[in-house]
């Protein structure tokens, strides 16, 4: 990429290490830091010294709590100054373009939406141009965007492909880069969501966990050794081939069965108004579910079963020790959570440990802010690809 972020550079594997398990983790003592990284105290002495005196990483008062509850100095914990830099992320979808700013915590500061008036790639880069600088008069200390996108990404710079936005061979990066001189980092939404939380969020500290989403289509991401797995394959909308229940619904695109079927809102809407005539919201039919509407309780329960079988079969295969359930039909749980729980049980071995699973009501903001953790670790890893 032509643009560089100001990363953390120049900096030692060690020092890099010492810096990023500050700032996923928070303030941490120089005890427990040395025991996270295997270190000695004299070996961290070394490695944190330069990263205080460049501003990197700040000692703060701990209360006066002496160190390690003994007599002594107070303990003076390590941590990062969050609010040194923002970041922007932008979710783009097929009507709107959603924005975000944060704190190199992806903590989030500012929200700020567009309408996306058409699908021209150049367009689209000039509104983001634009949102970027309304954000930038209060927000100068802009170090990078990230930009999330359903589709298949190419180099965190490409678009290769894009359904909703009938996008192919769109050099997103480079165009936003041009308007704005800020690095950019581009990716698919699902896989900057992952990022985002394992980074800062339900996977923080975990060997291996699982982000399964629902809403507009199924997105899955899958984390081993404490990072995402990447492969070619996994933009390609794979929600279409996994076959839940042969005999479950068709789509108006012919699937019969499949968990974009069953699972999707778009899908669910579709059964509905098959089923009725009525054009009604996905909230509507959650409700009436609730309230024992005979069609619609029958549609969800369905859905509810195929969610099940879903997650006991990424349980049985990649054993994570944690599955986040995320994205806007995450409602599924509230309304039918008993014929999640049922179809798990029916789907797994009576003796296999409990699935790890957390739930998360997910708005496209924090798809933006998935977005931004990519810029926050091109600053911090000093590279681009993923």
């Amino acid at each position: 990429m032509s643009t560089r972020a100001a990363s953390w550079l120049p900096l030692s594997p060690g020092e890099r290490a010492v810096a990023i398990e500050v700032l996923v983790h928070g303030r941490l003592s120089r005890t427990e830091l040395a025991r996270r990284l295997n270190l000695s105290a004299g070996s961290l002495t070394r490695l944190t010294k330069p990263l205080i005196e460049s501003g990197l990483l700040v000692e703060v008062p701990d209360g006066g709590l002496l160190a390690e509850g003994r007599q002594g100095r107070p303990s003076q914990p390590l941590d990062v100054v969050a609010e040194s830099r923002a970041f922007i992320g932008f979710k783009i979808t097929e009507d709107m373009v959603y924005g975000v700013v944060t704190t190199l915590r992806s903590d989030i500061v500012a929200r700020l939406d567009r309408p996306l008036a058409g699908h021209e790639p150049e367009d689209v880069a000039d509104l983001l141009a634009g949102m970027t600088a309304e954000l930038a008069v209060r927000f100068p200390a802009l170090a990078g965007i990230g930009i999330g996108v359903g589709g298949l990404v190419q180099d965190r710079a490409v678009v290769k492909e894009s359904p909703f936005l009938l996008w192919r061979d769109v050099p997103l990066a480079e165009l936003v880069e041009e308007r704005t001189g800020l690095p950019v980092v581009v990716e698919n939404d699902v896989a900057a969501l992952v990022e985002a939380e394992t980074w800062f969020g339900a996977g923080r500290g975990l060997d291996r966990f699982v982000v399964l989403t629902i809403g507009a289509g199924i997105g899955y991401g899958l984390v081993l050794g404490g990072k995402r797995v990447s492969c070619a394959g996994e933009d390609r909308g794979f929600g279409r081939h996994w076959i839940v229940n042969p005999y479950g619904p068709l789509t108006p695109a012919g699937e019969r069965g499949s968990a974009v079927s069953l699972l999707t809102i778009p899908s669910i809407r579709y059964q509905i108004r098959a089923a009725t005539g009525r054009d009604m919201t996905y909230e509507e039919i959650l409700g009436l579910a609730a309230a024992g509407e005979p069609m619609c309780s029958r549609v969800i329960d369905e859905a509810a079963r195929a969610l099940g079988t879903l997650l006991a079969q990424i349980a049985n295969f990649a054993m994570p020790q944690k599955i986040l359930l995320a994205g806007e039909g995450v409602g599924l749980i509230d309304v039918a959570g008993e014929a999640v729980d049922e179809a798990i049980r029916v789907n797994r071995h009576p003796m296999a440990a409990p699935i790890g699973l957390e739930t998360k009501v997910s708005d496209f903001h924090d798809w933006a802010r998935g977005a931004a953790v990519l810029a926050i670790q091109v600053l911090v890893l000093g590279v681009v690809a993923g």
